[in-house]
């Protein structure tokens, strides 16, 4: 079933054998100090028939990351545990990229001594951070001059070499879900007067400036980008989208990168607003790249939409958490596992709702015979 999914696709020098990507999803499992381990390396292991992996959001620094037990990719330690995880990915036959994550005034001031944590302007996130002592309010962020931004991007290039260390086959910058690069993006987190605010080219310089500093290390045919072209999300914002994230195409576009993810959640979203029109012909019309639609799919609308040509590939969240070997269970028209104790097993530690989903010829298997 769904031929056209099983068709191999170019994501620049990376040859996907199928056009069901897994997304990125934060699962927050890694051991003290952000380091990936054990559990995690069997977690990509028992994914790795999808056309990509894009492993979870990963810490480029101290300073960019603010989520309990998600992973980071500034140590030795943590380079050391990546090691593993590609490894496992590879002897696996699957395809591991790297998703680059700074999370900017998401980050609770907990997860920094107590320092504020940094934005393209001095706002506050609405609603609440998730620490390690539970939910707090959010904090307001510190404007970062314009040698801290040049800081971060450094942060970024020495994040994309460990990556490289560490054994992916690429990496993809988190630009989406009102984070630090969609900070700058948006113009109800960006009050700047400089030269990274007020018009949209501005406003679009910090993300060039990121993917040109990962380039350098990677190669534009390793580097990739997720957007999310929709309306307010965790707090940012813009009144006009589509001149917007053109615009973050044509960066997309003159850097020559490797493939282009958008977030375009529906009804189920969970970072804001679901209600907005979605942008991906705007930038289906600048980006001549491949283009992956992620969220909320099943594997008949994501048949559709690379059959009519909307998008070249889908990259699935969830179904993959509950259905390790997904792939196959599309191409044969089997029924999904559903999530089971969702959302609470998607963070919570432990191997539970975790690694111990059966494939499909495990459930075969166990089942008791008639």
């Amino acid at each position: 079933m769904h031929e056209n999914l099983f068709q191999p696709l170019k994501l620049g020098a990376i040859t996907a054998p199928n056009r069901i990507l897994m997304a990125p999803l934060t699962r927050g499992r890694a051991d003290p100090g952000f380091v990936p381990n054990e559990m995690m390396v069997e977690y990509y292991r028992q994914r790795a028939s999808a056309g990509l992996i894009i492993s979870e959001a990963t810490g480029i620094s101290v300073e960019g990351l603010g989520w309990p037990n998600a992973p980071g990719i500034w140590s030795a330690e943590q380079v050391e545990g990546w090691k593993a995880v590609t490894k496992a990915v590879h002897e696996a036959g699957g395809r591991i990229v790297l998703q680059m994550w700074h999370m900017g005034r998401i980050v609770h001031p907990d997860f920094l001594d107590g320092e504020a944590p940094v934005s393209a302007s001095a706002t506050t996130a609405p609603g609440h951070a998730h620490t390690p002592t539970g939910r707090q309010d959010h904090q307001q962020a510190r404007e970062l001059s314009v040698d801290d931004i040049a800081r971060v991007v450094e942060d970024y290039r020495k994040a994309a070499m460990n990556a490289k260390e560490a054994g992916f086959d690429g990496v993809q910058l988190h630009g989406a879900n009102g984070y630090l690069v969609d900070q700058f993006l948006r113009s109800s987190t960006n009050l700047r007067t400089d030269e990274y605010g007020g018009s949209i080219e501005n406003r679009t310089r910090f993300l060039r400036e990121v993917l040109t500093a990962i380039v350098d290390v990677w190669g534009a045919d390793r580097t990739s980008v997720r957007l999310s072209p929709n309306g307010d999300t965790q707090g940012a914002d813009d009144p006009e989208p589509s001149a917007l994230f053109g615009a973050a195409a044509q960066v997309v576009e003159d850097l020559e990168l490797s493939f282009l993810e958008l977030r375009q959640p529906g009804p189920e979203g969970t970072f804001g607003a679901t209600d907005v029109p979605q942008q991906d012909d705007v930038i289906r019309n600048i980006y001549s790249g491949p283009l992956v639609l992620n969220s909320d799919y099943s594997g008949e609308k994501a048949s559709e939409d690379v059959e009519t040509g909307r998008c070249d590939a889908v990259s699935f969240g969830r179904p993959f958490i509950s259905n390790p070997d997904l792939p196959y269970r599309i191409a044969v028209g089997a029924e999904l596992s559903p999530n089971v104790n969702v959302p609470q097993s998607w963070y919570l530690p432990g191997e539970a709702g975790y690694i111990d989903y059966p494939t499909l010829e495990e459930q075969k298997a166990e089942a008791p015979a008639d």
